[in-house]
């Protein structure tokens, strides 16, 4: 049929919607781009019924069709058979018939041509070749009853013997393609479904399904017999194993590219019904057969062992055997398995259960989502694919004659049934009866030897395991929840169990069920046994036991809680009832008592042991404290026990778990400090100690506040309702620093903050002052002032961004993204500008095929990948690469991204770029392949893809009346159709720009508009339909002109006229853009023209659609972020941040660039440190001192171990530097009149205790003033106000 018009329906380039989220700009054009398919493919519709009217009418002069709807009507109503025959001379078909039968006979390599050549008279003349072996004659139109008659019989053995060399030529082709396997698999499947659909044409479906399920069967039993017998000696569990784990990935591969075949031919209940009975029955008897040789080996071993046993004996040896030998055969001819055995089958089950699942998402992927196979059109008879080859129309001549059984037809819907659970059933008493006994062998053996070992060195701490790598069965945890190192015994206990757990997972008929409720109920004591070994661990600390093996317990208990959760949660499909609930149950609470006794240890340590320091603590003691120069013993041994403390929980449990625990541990300790130094009443010597101590105590204490808090808000702005401990370790904080202002500060300080000279009364807004929760952390001097903005912002730093997020027990994702996209993605850009060396030091890929075939991501190709997901952050992208584009003069790269330079070694970012544009625009390249090999097809298949001519002497055979004309003098005919074609090319890359714009995401159209503000006067009067559109253009043609490229986008297999052709529609658009170097050609201006008369200026109001587009939705970006103030993080509140991450994390490889980002920070985490202090300076100071970031980490990695005198060093470095400490300048002025507000009751009691106070105080006549008056004004007052009487 002609071209109808524009294009066709195709949504392919729609697909990249789900990746991400479009904003209403995107939707109105993708809803206004799915309205114009639709009346241009209702427009197509439409014509096609004029055509069918047209030829209607001319065939059949009895019966006129007034209008479409009549064509409709007589489509619906029609009875083929009735239809006026033609019939062809005797002579002429057995003339035709012999000199096919003897080019086949006596000629080489002509199949393929005279295939090709039946396929062109059924097409185009509407010829009927029978395909049954009841077929009479051939008919125009259709089947024509008449009598059989000798010159009948003739013609039809003619044509079974020439449609019989065409079968084996066929079938040689597939078992060849079988065998070889040399293509891809996509054009092997393109291939075999050629071949299908040929036999279909030459034989009905019955007859090729059924000799290609043959094929298919010994296929698939030769694979798994040579898989398992290719070894040499006796069959075993062990070699079975190793046969399917190879055979299986190759068998569904073969079901993969079946179901694609069978969906292009056949209806999917027929389909499934080939798959069962092919493949899956097929593996079923193999397996049961495979499975009964093992039973029977494993019998007469057993049965071996008993003679054995039995020649022992004194009497009845032969009866006893005789009757062991009845009472086997009797119970199914059970016999025992060892552990080893076990292990094989359960292996075995879950190649099953994995092969299953895979086959249920072919399934449904290939069956109810339309597939390639499944776009095909009709056009003229003849059913076009997109590898542009010709397949003949179902309905033929003979098809009434074919009786119901000799067809492959479905009554019922036919479901996938693969019944290799049948194959287990004469082993499932035995593996039931052999598991219990198993699993409780291996857990009494690990149990008892780990209790050896346990007296063997006495006094020694629990032997751990790492966790870090979690088996595949544990990866629903999340990894803030999994432990970090456990028991080696429970490690080894429930590694065991994984191992046996398919044997369990495998039952969902009533055959297997004693499997599962054995394996329940031995997993159930297994885990009663660990239990109480844990609480025996538990109980032996401090005594025997130090105090690690308290935290290893507490792990290890999450542990196998987590892992029976997940047991129970596999299980949950098959069974009815809940498994594994007492067990789950009991280990709750034990976790929950354990986290207790921890926390109260560790404060019961500190109150009876650490803090009772009566030296360091003598408040009333006339001398000083080593001169007040240094803290108490007790609060650097506080101090020292935090740190150890932080380490085992960080190290050993999980990092949610350690968290909770730490937070819990230090507001115990700071509510107990806190209490013990609002009841010091110091010495004058002495109150310089309580200064350093309250500083020490607060520096340790914002030290540990970075591990224990998740996020910005909870560190610098804790809720009581949400963060209620972080809360209270504020107030805790905030009342040791009211004890330091009010004890500690200078007497005038203090006297002129709390009472003028002339008013004796208290201040009216005593009680109104409000001072926020993280206040402390802004008045210790030299403490996290650096990694903190100004009070007043209540913001943090970058600095302090990386050592909250340094500080965390695991990768925090969020904290990690709000880190990289902090201050204008600071962080990001001193990552790239380290990068360079890498970069560098990088071989570029010199191809596009390279570039997309590479797979191991750089850290520049990492980050602009990561940021290009950041679809709610649509600046990030920008912003970050900004001043690197710049310093590395890559902007000019976009200005001039020609079609020669894009195979040429270039920048990482203008390749990742690249890389992009190339995913967006598949849609169109495949489409435009697609119409190349339809329009190859239909208007210029000329010399066929055989590369052969049909012989004149065939062409003279062929009977007058069906009026064949050659392709190839049509050839000469259609040539002036390729305008049109060109026209429809350039149409669908034109008109499919906006909707591939609209589905960018927002941070790539966002830096093309950052690019082209950038551009100069010459360029933008040379891009006015935009950077964008322009770089989109020439990616396109740079995929037209490299054949290679275009292949691998669409796993299409071009020749050289399809190259030719695109090469033309490439010149096309580089005439449209203003590209070419030279004037345009004739065909280019033929081609441009046509459209352009079609529609006037239709191209130029497409091209500023698409331009209008990209910059109206990246000036939405920018007036959105003018609303923000203070750079880029301010807009993201914790919700944002967490809906970018998911968002990134469903995204390809989202999830490890984020990783893989952070390790990179973990091994520089010292030299950023460095680079983000210096920025603060000058960027030169930073550029300085550049290095070569640390991308891998050299050698093994250690587990880190504790080290006290480490910790003493970066002490007094940091918190304990007591001369600091000592000389520190309080600024009193503002420190004290923030405790205006505290309650009169504690600052009264905090008053008294200060050492003038007291009765007998050495003091001057100015001092005693003072005194006096603030005695009078707060401590001698009769009436208690009414805060009072709430204290």
């Amino acid at each position: 049929m002609e071209w109808g018009g524009e294009y066709s329906l195709d949504s392919s380039n729609l697909d990249c919607l789900l990746d991400v989220l479009p904003g209403e700009l995107e939707f109105q054009q993708i809803l206004s781009d799915l309205d114009e398919k639709i009346k241009k493919n209702s427009s197509s519709i439409e014509q096609c019924l004029k055509d069918l009217q047209s030829e209607v009418n001319e065939i059949c002069t009895d019966e006129v069709l007034q209008s479409t709807t009549d064509c409709l009507q007589w489509l619906n109503n029609c009875n083929f058979s009735s239809l006026k025959s033609s019939s062809t001379h005797h002579g002429e078909l057995i003339e035709f018939l012999r000199t096919l039968q003897s080019l086949l006979k006596n000629e080489q390599n002509q199949e393929e041509m005279i295939l090709h050549f039946l396929l062109d008279l059924s097409s185009q003349c509407g010829v009927s070749f029978p395909c049954t072996p009841s077929g009479t004659s051939f008919e125009l139109t259709s089947s024509l009853h008449a009598i059989e008659d000798d010159s009948t019989m003739d013609v039809k053995s003619l044509w079974d013997d020439v449609r019989l060399h065409l079968r084996r030529f066929l079938v040689n082709r597939l078992q060849s393609q079988e065998e070889t396997n040399a293509n891809a698999l996509q054009q092997q499947m393109e291939f075999k479904t050629q071949c299908i659909q040929q036999l279909l044409f030459l034989y009905p479906e019955s007859d090729v399904l059924t000799k290609y399920q043959n094929m298919q069967n010994k296929l698939v039993s030769d694979l798994l017999q040579n898989c398992v017998l290719s070894s040499c000696g006796e069959t075993s569990f062990d070699k079975v194993v190793h046969g399917y784990q190879s055979s299986v990935p190759t068998l569904c591969t073969m079901i993969k590219e079946d179901l694609y075949i069978l969906t292009g031919t056949i209806d999917p209940s027929s389909s499934l019904k080939f798959i069962n009975e092919t493949y899956l029955d097929t593996i079923t008897d193999e397996m049961t057969v495979l499975l009964e040789r093992l039973c029977e080996l494993q019998f007469k071993e057993n049965a071996l062992h008993i003679v054995k046993a039995n020649k022992i004996s004194k009497k009845h040896r032969g009866t006893v055997h005789a009757a062991a030998s009845q009472d086997y055969q009797k119970k199914g001819r059970n016999f025992c398995l060892t552990l080893h055995q076990l292990k094989c089958l359960s292996q075995l089950i879950k190649l099953f259960l994995l092969m299953e699942e895979k086959i249920e998402e072919l399934s449904s992927e290939i069956l109810l989502v339309p597939s390639f196979t499944e776009r095909s059109k009709n056009v003229q008879g003849v059913l076009k694919k997109a590898s542009g080859e010709l397949l003949i129309g179902e309905t033929r001549a003979n098809e009434i004659s074919v009786l119901p059984e000799q067809l492959l037809q479905v009554e019922e819907p036919v479901l996938l049934n693969f019944g290799w659970r049948n194959a287990f059933k004469d082993l499932s008493s035995s593996v039931a009866h052999c598991i219990t006994i198993a699993i409780e062998d291996f857990s009494t053996k690990i149990l008892q030897h780990e209790q050896k070992e346990e007296f063997s060195a006495a006094g020694c701490a629990m032997s751990l395991v790492n966790n870090q790598q979690m088996r595949e069965s544990c990866r629903a945890v999340q990894q803030e929840e999994q432990p970090k190192r456990i028991a080696k015994f429970c490690s080894d206990i429930m590694e065991e169990l994984d191992t046996l757990l398919p044997l369990a997972l495998a039952c969902r008929d009533d055959s297997l069920q004693e499997i599962r409720a054995n394996f329940v109920e031995a997993c159930s004591k297994v885990a009663t046994a660990v239990l109480a070994r844990l609480e025996e661990k538990s109980k032996d600390v401090p005594s025997k036991a130090p105090l690690q093996d308290l935290y290893a317990a507490l792990s290890t208990a999450i542990y196998v809680f987590q892992h029976f959760t997940m047991y129970s949660n596999l299980m949950r499909e098959t069974s009815k009832k809940p498994l594994f609930q007492l067990t789950v149950q009991q280990y709750q609470e034990f976790i929950n008592v354990l986290q207790f006794q921890v926390t109260n240890y560790c404060v019961r340590v500190c109150a009876t042991s650490i803090l009772q320091d009566a030296e360091s603590h003598h408040w009333d003691d006339y001398k000083a404290f080593y001169e007040g120069e240094r803290c108490s013993f007790s609060v650097q041994m506080w101090h020292y026990f935090c740190c150890g403390l932080h380490h085992d929980l960080w190290t050993i449990l999980p990092p949610k778990t350690a968290q909770e625990i730490l937070k819990d541990v230090l507001e115990q300790f700071l509510a107990m400090l806190s209490s013990r130094y609002c009841q010091a009443c110091p010495s004058y010597k002495r109150t310089p100690q309580i200064s350093i101590d309250i500083a020490a105590i607060l520096m340790s204490t914002e030290d540990l506040l970075w591990s224990v808090c998740s996020s910005v808000q909870e560190f610098l702005n804790p809720h009581e309702d949400r963060d209620l401990k972080i809360y209270k370790i504020h107030s805790h904080c905030n009342s040791l620093l009211s004890v330091l202002a009010i004890l500690t500060s200078p007497l005038k300080n203090l006297y002129e903050t709390f009472l003028s000279n002339s008013d004796e009364h208290l201040p009216q807004d005593f009680s109104e002052v409000f001072y926020h929760p993280s206040h402390w952390l802004f008045c210790i001097p030299s403490s996290c002032s650096p990694l903190l903005k100004t009070p007043s912002a209540r913001e943090m730093a970058t600095q302090g961004q990386l050592k909250l997020l340094l500080s965390q027990p695991y990768c925090n994702l969020n904290l990690l993204l709000e880190t990289l996209l902090h201050h204008d993605c600071l962080l990001v850009k001193i990552l790239l500008r380290s990068s360079r060396n890498e970069e560098s030091n990088r071989g570029e890929p010199s191809s596009l095929v390279e570039q997309i075939n590479s797979k191991e991501p750089t850290l520049i190709e990492t980050i602009f990948t990561l940021l290009s997901y950041c679809t709610l952050a649509p600046k990030s992208l920008g912003i970050a690469f900004e001043t690197y584009m710049e310093k590395e003069h890559l902007w000019s790269c976009l200005y001039n991204m020609t079609v020669s330079s894009c195979g040429e070694s270039e920048p990482e970012v203008i390749r990742c770029l690249k890389l992009t544009l190339i995913n967006s625009v598949k849609g169109i390249v495949k489409q435009i392949i697609s119409l190349m090999h339809s329009w190859e097809a239909t208007e210029n298949y000329g010399t066929y893809q055989h590369k052969q001519i049909v012989p004149e002497s065939l062409l003279k055979t062929v009977p007058k009346e069906w009026n064949y004309t050659p392709r190839e003098m049509k050839r000469k005919e259609s040539g002036k159709c390729f305008t049109r074609l060109a026209a429809q090319a350039v149409s669908i890359v034109i008109s499919k720009l906006p909707t591939v714009i609209a589905c960018l995401p927002p941070p790539i159209k966002y830096f093309f508009f950052l690019a082209e503000r950038k551009m100069s006067r010459n360029f933008a009067e040379l891009k006015k339909a935009g950077l964008l559109v322009w770089n989109l253009i020439v990616i396109i043609c740079r995929i037209f002109e490299d054949g290679n490229t275009a292949e691998l986008l669409t796993g299409a297999t071009l020749d050289r006229w399809s190259k030719e052709k695109l090469s033309l529609v490439r010149v096309c658009l580089e005439s449209i853009m203003g590209k070419q170097k030279s004037g345009p050609k004739q065909v280019t201006q033929k081609v441009i023209q046509s459209i352009e008369q079609q529609r006037p200026n239709w191209i130029e109001s497409q091209l500023l659609k698409a331009r209008k587009l990209s910059t109206d939705c990246a000036s939405v970006i920018v007036e959105g972020a003018a609303l923000e103030q203070g750079g880029i993080a301010l807009g993201f509140t914790e919700q944002k941040i967490n809906m970018m991450v998911l968002d990134i994390c469903h995204k390809p490889g989202g999830s490890e660039y984020l990783r893989q980002i952070y390790h990179i920070i973990q091994l520089n985490e010292e030299y950023l440190k460095e680079q983000l202090s210096c920025e603060n300076s000058s960027e030169d100071d930073a550029t300085s001192s550049q290095q070569r970031l640390t991308l891998t980490l050299k050698g093994r990695e250690e587990q880190p171990v504790f080290n006290p005198f480490e910790v003493y060093r970066q002490s007094c470095a940091k918190v304990f530097n007591q001369s600091t400490i000592a000389e520190w300048n309080w600024d009193w002025s503002n420190l004290l009149p923030s405790y205006l507000g505290l309650n009169q009751m504690t600052f009264r009691v905090l008053l008294a205790h200060r050492w003038e106070m007291k009765e007998g105080a050495e003091l001057e006549d100015e001092e005693k003033v003072m005194v006096e008056h603030l005695k009078n004004v707060y401590l001698t007052q009769n009436t208690p106000t009414s805060e009072d009487k709430e204290e």
